[in-house]
């Protein structure tokens, strides 16, 4: 028997996938998260109420999510709710991730893999081809800052936002500053838009050349976005069958109870299933759960999407495509908001500490995440944060094989596996930093 060890780059934390093969026979895929954060037991103890400005450490690339998702739980706990405005400015918080995380996803993790190079920085020795990738790479860069200026401006900072907070958010934002972030996106959307544009003919380039678009063995898939329009502050999650089918969806309160959990003696990251079922979460989901977005462009998109590959699409490398069209998406939608007074009117409401039990539900780039508090004495007595990586860690293993056996064969061993398993993991596009809690 022979092991295999694949080491990754391009994703977010330290993962390897170890594999074991005999006689040219696949026999194991194992994706392995090697590093323990136990995020979970530093918080005990804490008190409640700081809770929303410790647990964006937990990722610096998903702090927003882990943000809004804590003040959701205790808001739960305190039964408050927060007036519509607040409601407002933390979608932009959110939208303004979902733009950061897509463009870095997209455009320094995965546009690598359309050329078959190992750098963004790297695409090419011609000295025209060479002028023409770094524009493109600096335009990736200037879209990723977009959500970064996003996040900032609806957060209070970039990296771990403070400005959401129980009972809505610190401030609304000036008409003067929603200006600015608005000729901001107007002009970077249809750079946005052309960058999507290559990276849709690389993609398509890139399957004629390896043959493949990967597994695209049917799926369960798992989102909290609303069935009509996307949302990334929905308060239910739904589960699609393969043949597009809502066969259910429920609170996160009762999520013990639809999804089974796993932990594997390999890695500190769990794993979930429906049923027995594999799951899939993140941008694939969505988009098969969504029914339209209802801005222009992202629309005409999605058209096309399903044109070329189906409703519910399968194939594992359509989830990059599908996080290009919510970043088109995001653009227009924050567009549409911040032209919306967001300076006048109530912010947040007051509140009264209580004990309890509480689950804050987002819907994060990566999939659904869930914060559960139990509070106890104005403590935190228990926390649990079901990260949106472990819904695909199934789905990343049986990809594996499937990558595995196109490129074992007895007597040989295809140096394109390493490729393969690189270009496997990085559709998922998984936070490991997350998901070993």
């Amino acid at each position: 028997m022979t092991t295999l060890t694949f080491p990754l780059s391009r994703i977010e934390g330290h993962a390897r996938v170890v594999m074991e093969e005999e006689g040219g026979t696949l026999l194991s895929a194992q994706f392995q998260a090697v590093e323990l954060r136990g995020f979970r037991n530093f918080v005990v103890g804490t008190p409640a109420e700081q809770m929303p400005v410790i647990v964006p450490r937990i990722c610096g690339v998903c702090s927003t999510a882990h943000h809004v998702a804590s003040v959701k739980a205790l808001e739960k706990i305190f039964e408050v709710t927060p007036p519509p405005l607040a409601c407002e400015i933390r979608e932009i918080l959110l939208l303004g991730q979902l733009i950061q995380n897509q463009a870095t996803s997209l455009f320094i993790f995965t546009m690598p893999d359309r050329v078959n190079v190992e750098s963004l920085f790297d695409m090419d020795e011609s000295e025209a081809n060479r002028k023409a990738q770094f524009s493109i790479a600096q335009q990736a860069l200037k879209v990723r800052k977009l959500g970064t200026d996003l996040i900032t401006l609806a957060g209070g900072q970039f990296i771990h936002p403070v400005k959401a907070h129980i009972g809505g958010v610190t401030g609304g934002i000036s008409r003067q500053a929603a200006d600015a972030m608005l000729e901001q996106l107007r002009k970077m959307l249809p750079v946005a838009c052309e960058l999507f544009n290559a990276y849709w003919d690389m993609s398509v380039a890139m399957k004629e050349r390896i043959g493949t678009w990967g597994d695209d063995e049917p799926a369960y898939y798992i989102s909290s976005t609303m069935s009509l329009k996307p949302k990334m502050n929905s308060g239910h999650m739904r589960v699609l069958s393969p043949d597009g089918e809502e066969k259910e969806h429920f609170t996160p309160e009762e999520f013990e109870k639809r999804l089974e959990f796993t932990q594997t003696e390999y890695s500190y990251a769990g794993q979930t299933s429906y049923q027995g079922h594999i799951l899939r979460a993140n941008s694939l989901a969505r988009i098969n759960i969504t029914s339209a977005f209802e801005t222009p462009l992202a629309d005409s998109y999605l058209e096309r999407f399903r044109a070329s590959f189906g409703s519910p699409a399968h194939a594992i490398l359509c989830f990059d495509l599908c996080r290009g069209i919510e970043l088109v998406y995001a653009m227009e939608r924050a567009i549409e908001l911040l032209a919306d007074d967001l300076e006048h009117g109530e912010t947040e409401v007051g509140y009264t500490p209580k004990d309890g039990i509480g689950y804050g539900l987002v819907e994060a780039p990566r999939g659904p995440l869930i914060h559960r508090y139990v509070v106890e004495n104005g403590l935190i007595a228990d926390a649990q944060f079901i990260i949106p990586t472990v819904h695909n860690m199934k789905a990343i293993e049986r990809a594996l094989m499937v990558a595995g056996n196109r490129y074992i064969h007895k007597g040989s061993i295809n140096l394109e596996l390493e490729k393969a398993v690189g270009r496997v993991v990085r559709a998922f596009d998984p936070c490991i930093s997350c998901a070993t809690q």
